[in-house]
């Protein structure tokens, strides 16, 4: 039997652990202990140089305002959030780029956590605790921190699979009873739904799927009620695979790998899905280096990759984390799931992006739309994905295949998806890049070639 009481501590005394310089990284999304960085300004007049390294930031807290950050705290995330983009002028965020299933690797590479810290679930008999709603990068952190820190609270879900650390490696728990952070969902609007109905055209029956969150994710999921046996190996579970499950339209009944199994890293979303992973045996939480994967990915045929972008270029470049160089998300595991199903017998990968995009021009002050298929990402703008590894591209005007494609053939593909007025203007920007010829005439390529 487990001594609890041995290793319980305040949050207070976990704070007095923190010390000046100490690099502290927190477990991902909804794994954010909420009783600890509810409480991290206490101690921003003690403490100087002190790095909170996280990845999709979702618990408010007083320690990342501005004059809390600049005075005692760094900032370095492996995925940008509303929270870290208001404090882009304090030069003190910063961006880590990584592949996600290699995010904890890589760090531990650079420097090992003082103190790694995650909301977790009440723990077992044995003493085994589960990391709260996933275990992306939490595990691999914590086996090499100097100190490991559980936030234990009744109303963390206890999800099933690799996402625990046993009572032996941690180091001390605190209690409170906070919830895992949400976000969220985003309502479809028409284009979002035009181009949802485009990509559930491409996935068939029986096809292992990974799809995110946000307006075009959530129309996807809308419009796959129609589909049977579909199976999840997925990086995020989201609340439209919540409910598709439960309309039983998600069996994993034809998967090859995990069969019958919804597979992620992480769970993030609303605390009704929380609910649903709490000791589902259909749900299957996998550490983020072995799930995001693309070997591990590829074990499942039909493996079909759902992502999103920002712009992407006539040459198939896709920018998918920045606006220029304000860093505006991250690469998260793009690049895994797409390379991933790839690998997979008959899977695609399909990144969806809107035509256009309504700005305000700063110098006139008018409403301008802009294209969002350019002859060039903007200067600054990071590689996402790699022209190399881009396969379907999808927009509300349909959905052309890139893979294998000359430039050229990309160049008219992906002109024939723009938004009709952007045509002639791409055509043009084609021409002066070099990439068509001076006599060529502007294509104009059925959907789905």
């Amino acid at each position: 039997m487990f001594d609890y009481r041995s290793k319980l501590i305040s949050v207070d005394q976990a704070l007095a652990l923190i010390n000046d310089g100490d690099n502290i990284t927190v477990g991902l999304g909804a794994n954010e202990p909420p009783a600890l960085l509810g409480s991290l300004h206490q101690i921003a007049d003690r403490v100087r140089d002190v790095t909170i390294t996280n990845c999709l930031a979702t618990v408010p807290g007083e320690y990342l305002s501005v004059e809390n950050v600049t005075k005692a705290f760094w900032i370095d995330s492996w995925f940008s959030t509303p929270q870290l983009r208001a404090l882009s002028g304090t030069g003190r965020v910063s961006y880590i780029p990584n592949h996600l299933h290699l995010a904890g690797t890589r760090r531990n590479f650079h420097k090992r956590a003082n103190i790694m810290i995650s909301l977790a679930s009440t723990p077992e008999a044995s003493g085994r605790t589960r990391f709260a709603c996933g275990n992306t990068y939490e595990e691999k952190i914590a086996s090499q921190a100097d100190l490991r820190i559980l936030e234990i609270s009744p109303n963390a879900p206890h999800s099933f699979g690799q996402n625990y650390l046993d009572w032996d490696q941690i180091d001390y728990v605190i209690e409170s009873q906070g919830y895992p952070g949400t976000i969220p969902a985003a309502k479809p609007n028409e284009k979002d739904l035009a181009i949802g109905r485009a990509i559930a055209d491409l996935v068939e029956d029986g096809d292992c799927v990974q799809v995110g969150i946000g307006g075009i994710p959530n129309a996807v999921c809308s419009y796959l009620y129609e589909k049977r046996d579909l199976g999840i190996h997925t990086e995020m579970m989201t609340a439209g695979i919540m409910d598709l499950m439960k309309a039983g339209v998600i069996t994993g009944a034809r998967k090859q790998a995990d069969v019958g199994k919804t597979v992620f890293a992480f769970a993030l979303g609303s605390q009704e899905m929380y609910q649903f992973i709490d000791k589902n045996p259909d749900c299957f939480t996998g550490r983020g280096e072995e799930v995001n994967n693309p070997w591990v990915i590829a074990r499942n045929d039909n493996q079909v990759s759902i992502n999103t972008t920002v712009e992407v270029d006539l040459t198939g470049q896709c920018c998918s984390e920045s606006i220029g160089t304000l860093q505006i998300s991250g690469t998260g595991g793009q690049s895994d799931t797409a390379t991933g199903a790839q690998r997979s017998k008959n899977g695609r990968s399909i990144i969806a992006l809107y035509s256009t995009l309504e700005k305000v021009n700063k110098e006139t002050g008018e409403l301008e739309t802009i294209s969002k298929i350019v002859p060039t990402l903007r200067p600054g703008a990071a590689v996402s994905l790699s022209r190399n590894d881009v396969d379907w591209v999808v927009t509300e005007y349909g959905a052309v295949n890139l893979r294998g494609t000359s430039i050229r053939e990309r160049v008219e593909r992906l002109i024939s998806i723009a938004h009709p007025s952007m045509r002639d203007q791409l055509y043009a920007d084609a021409v002066r890049c070099g990439y068509l010829p001076v006599a060529a005439s502007v294509p104009r390529l059925a959907a789905g070639v």
